[in-house]
């Protein structure tokens, strides 16, 4: 039987891929997007293109700070599941955008949880961050670990999101599951992001600029592998009642937090070198001083993944490149 399944951000990356496999699935989506012009916004039109093809999709271009019209996307009979993927992205923030954060991050998160309470949703299951673990000496980083110290207001914003979404499944039962990604890259990619941005200088004939010596290191996790956490996510609902050790990422609320990504790192010197490989060019590079929000490290134990779903991403690096770029130089209609 299709569901009918509430995806925001679809015209953002993860967004995309997720409302497309649902939809090649035979659901119906309901998506939500602003199509802000945090970057390119023909890059999103071209995503949303692709979704508005197929007959179960519809879209709504509404702001997440909305409320009232959040409020009658969301307050309806038939929805199944939300998947909230929307939000403003981005660690090195000046002071004078910090406002988008918060009334798209806090404002906006709470809109979408307390609708979900009204209509009473089976599951909400929304994007967290690995920003949120900060600097910290225990590599990976497991969700038993604390998140008390966000070293951006993105970082932030998303572990408020997770305090928010606790208290609901508390008081008010609404399952929800937040999912702490790490560094996702792929077709259709954010250009503010790593991959993108060496990818189109290298191809450009353009100076990459590397913050510090090269050697912070992502677990870069591909965005099928990914996608496809989402989607077996969001069939196991979190129950209440746990009865284990209670833990940062545990509660006998319905709630539950989990790492998305491969378990190894990778640093930006090594990702240089095998995108250098997927293209078959050198880059130029420029060191310039390391930004305060940036981690010098990110990993993540999927431990909990594995047993929670069953599943380990498995893409390589090296694989995920050559996909990444394969998609680049065609979208942008490079020989």
């Amino acid at each position: 039987m299709s569901r009918r399944i509430v995806v925001t951000g679809t015209a953002g990356f993860i967004g995309f891929h997720t409302a497309k496999k649902l939809l090649d699935n035979g659901d119906f989506v309901i998506g939500i997007d602003s199509l802000t012009d945090y970057y390119d916004v023909q890059l999103k039109l071209d995503r949303l293109a692709i979704l508005q093809d197929y007959p179960k999709f519809t879209f709504n271009k509404t702001a997440l700070e909305d409320r009232e019209g959040i409020s009658k996307i969301l307050i309806q009979d038939g929805i199944d599941c939300v998947i909230h993927l929307a939000a403003q992205s981005g660690i090195r923030v000046p002071v004078n955008e910090a406002q988008r954060y918060i009334d798209s991050n806090l404002v906006g998160f709470w809109n979408i949880l307390d609708c979900c309470r009204l209509s009473k949703i089976q599951h909400l299951v929304y994007a967290s961050s690995s920003s949120v673990y900060g600097d910290q000496s225990e590599i990976p980083f497991s969700t038993n670990n604390g998140v008390d110290h966000p070293q951006s207001i993105y970082a932030a914003t998303k572990r408020a999101n997770e305090l928010l979404a606790h208290c609901y499944s508390h008081q008010w039962g609404l399952a929800t599951t937040g999912l702490r990604f790490f560094t996702v890259y792929g077709p259709w990619g954010r250009p503010d992001m790593a991959v993108y941005k060496f990818v189109e200088k290298i191809v450009n004939c353009e100076v990459i600029e590397i913050f510090g010596n090269g050697d912070s290191a992502r677990d870069f996790t591909y965005v099928d592998d990914a996608i496809e956490v989402i989607f077996e996510t969001l069939e196991r609902i979190p129950e209440s009642g746990f009865s284990g050790d209670i833990s940062p990422a545990s509660s006998p609320a319905p709630y539950q937090i989990l790492n998305v990504g491969t378990g190894h790192s990778t640093t930006i010197n090594n990702l240089v070198t095998i995108i250098e490989d997927a293209l078959n060019r050198m880059a130029e590079i420029s060191h310039i001083e390391s930004h305060p929000a940036d981690m010098k490290i990110t990993q993540a134990d999927i431990g909990e993944l594995k047993e929670t779903i069953g599943f380990q991403p498995s893409t390589s690096l090296k694989t995920g490149i050559e996909r990444f770029t394969e998609w680049y130089l065609e979208y942008k209609n490079i020989d």
